[in-house]
């Protein structure tokens, strides 16, 4: 599974499709601009709303529900890069 730091994911934002998998009221505290917000545990009812040709960046709170989303992702077929040290390492700005 490749990953980025969050600089890296800061750094190339524009480039990127971020899926943030925190839960409402973590999301709520503020995220990455542009995110969708898509909670891990509703992330395989929804994975009919994520397009196969596009490359997904996983965030969560510190890299660990985000790692398990890009795994189950990546089984089924979706490109995807997880963002290491989640939201506790960001440092840009947030919506």
């Amino acid at each position: 599974m490749k990953q980025m730091t969050a600089k890296e994911v800061e750094a190339t934002l524009n480039d990127l499709t971020v899926i943030d998998v925190r839960e409402p009221d973590e999301t709520a505290a503020g995220k990455i601009p542009g995110a969708m917000t898509i909670p891990l545990g509703l992330l395989e009812f929804r994975m009919h709303e994520l397009d196969k040709t596009k490359e997904y960046t996983m965030v969560c709170r510190s890299g660990g529900r985000s790692g398990r989303a890009a795994q189950f992702l990546e089984s089924q077929g979706f490109k995807v890069i997880n963002m290491t040290g989640g939201m506790l390492e960001w440092e840009g700005k947030t919506e």
